[in-house]
């Protein structure tokens, strides 16, 4: 039996909050390991489905806009049906989705199948923010999102070195299959671990909402993912879908502010704090999860290392990360995020300037270190940003205010991967893609070609990298904007949200 007593906050998560943890960062960690570790096979299932590069992303992007899609209706379907229920009903989409990816006959099958698998991943993350901000508490919030944290930094890191290693000793079937047996442990913890939450009243979804949101997201994110591809925002393909989807979204804007009861409440914008938030959150994220591609890329292309050593070259930036986000969480919520975002952000400036004078040999030394620094800046940037976001919600903000943070973050996350992409993409040489392709594919490269040619196609490739790092640089350096903005002191929890949650099994 499931009960919930308030009771004063402490300072301290108690074993029910980490018990509750447990289960949503088993949830995120399937959700966010999913997108590198299909990330790393694109070239394996090119091979195995004998598909051209372009059908095989699609593999990814239908996953990242069936996440798209989905995300808007969270708060709707947490409020109508309860948060424990929609994440059960997630967990189970999202496992159905991975036994089939993993039996998967052709490139279609496969990108149908990720669509499913998008479903319900897409609903993990802002579902097991409100589940964890509820268990919680406002006034913990910072130490909360520092749990969540977790596999939302080290997925990128992990990803490569689990998806290569899967690949090297068994085959392409287990980049889906390993999600089974995590799947049924979380779904079995979570049937126990999670408390029974009911809807005081159902509310009707937002039809209208729902039909301009979702498919002005998924538009707009087709769109944006699609500029990869095409090397330019100027193809019909991006700035069709882009401006179809923006037109949707501008829509939705509209009819929201003059609905009563909206699919998302964005008059939740009135709230300062969490405005700040956002905006520094969508600068953060456009700034530095679009040049978080760029290092494995470079390892691989201009280094000539395999997936694997470039995920472990990559993970300082995850030890860096470990090391400050629970102590930045801790203190989020007794001093305010506004310091250790602006602390996390200088350091984000100086791991991400030493990229700037990347060459065809840099010590990985040098490299790891940088590495590392960035990680320290990431675990104290990036999470007391989203605690901010949430710290002055009232209890029945929370569904609409998780989804909001989830939806920006999502779209952010996007637009920063294509415009880093676009420009690297623009700075490349034929001599630096001939170069990077003898380490990538050299069975594609004609024979023949001199050493010295692949060596300065090598110099002219990392000089494309250390060019891309100064625009990643210059948008991390603009976060601080916003960032001075954000609360320097304890924040205020709003009225209704001084007691903390203990749930009690």
């Amino acid at each position: 039996m499931t009960s919930s007593v308030s009771t004063p906050a402490s300072d301290k998560l108690g074993r029910d909050v980490f018990i509750v943890a447990g289960v949503v960062v088993l949830g995120a960690i399937m959700s966010i390991l999913d997108v590198t570790v299909v990330g790393v096979a694109q070239n394996t299932f090119a091979q195995e489905f004998n598909s051209s590069p372009a059908s095989v992303a699609w593999s990814m992007t239908g996953y990242t806009l069936a996440l798209a899609a989905v995300i808007p209706v969270a708060s709707w379907a947490a409020s109508r049906f309860g948060t424990r229920n929609v994440y059960l009903a997630s967990l189970v989409l999202f496992l159905i989705g991975s036994a089939l990816c993993a039996m998967a006959w052709s490139i279609g099958s496969l990108v149908a199948f990720r669509v499913i698998q998008g479903l319900g991943g897409g609903l993990l993350m802002p579902i097991g923010m409100m589940i964890m901000t509820r268990a919680a508490g406002p006034a913990r919030v910072g130490s909360v999102m520092a749990v969540l944290g977790i596999p939302m930094l080290l997925g990128p890191i992990a990803g490569p070195i689990l998806g290569g290693w899967l690949i090297e000793i068994a085959s392409w079937h287990w980049v889906f299959l390993i999600n089974i047996p995590i799947g049924v442990v979380a779904i079995v913890y979570a049937w126990f671990a999670l408390p029974t939450d009911k809807a005081e009243k159902a509310p009707a979804i937002d039809g209208i909402g729902l039909l301009l949101l979702s498919p002005g997201l998924a538009l707009f994110l087709f769109g944006v993912s699609s500029s990869a591809d095409e090397g330019t925002f100027g193809a019909p393909k991006v700035y069709i879908p882009m401006i179809i989807g923006a037109l949707l979204i501008i829509g939705f804007v509209y009819h929201a502010l003059r609905t009563k009861t909206p699919l998302l409440d964005l008059r939740l914008f009135k709230n300062r704090t969490l405005m700040v938030s956002v905006i520094t959150m969508v600068t953060f994220m456009i700034a530095f999860f679009g040049s978080s591609l760029l290092y494995p890329q470079y390892f691989i292309g201009v280094r000539g290392e395999t997936t694997l050593i470039a995920g472990l070259l990559l993970a300082p930036q995850g030890l860096g990360a470990m090391l400050t986000m629970p102590i930045a969480g801790r203190m989020t919520d007794k001093m305010g995020p506004g310091k250790f975002v602006l602390g996390g952000l200088v350091l984000l400036v100086i791991g991400v300037g030493a990229f700037v004078f990347l060459g065809p040999d840099t010590s990985y030394l040098y490299l790891c270190g940088a590495l590392f620094v960035q990680g320290l800046g990431m675990g104290m940037t990036m999470m007391p940003i989203m605690s901010a976001a949430l710290a002055t919600l009232k209890p029945e903000q929370v569904n609409d205010g998780s989804t909001l943070v989830n939806v920006v973050q999502q779209t952010a996350s996007s637009i920063g991967s294509a415009v880093i992409t676009v420009v690297y993409t623009g700075l490349l040489s034929a001599g630096a893609g001939l170069a990077i392709a003898s380490n990538v594919a050299p069975d594609k490269i004609p024979p023949g070609i001199p050493q010295t040619v692949l060596d300065a196609g090598f110099d002219d490739a990392a000089s494309a990298f250390a060019k891309t790092f100064i625009v990643s640089l210059v948008l991390v350096a603009l976060t601080i904007i916003p960032a001075f903005f954000l609360p320097r002191k304890k924040i205020a929890l709003a009225e209704g949200s001084d007691a903390a949650p203990v749930m009690v099994h």
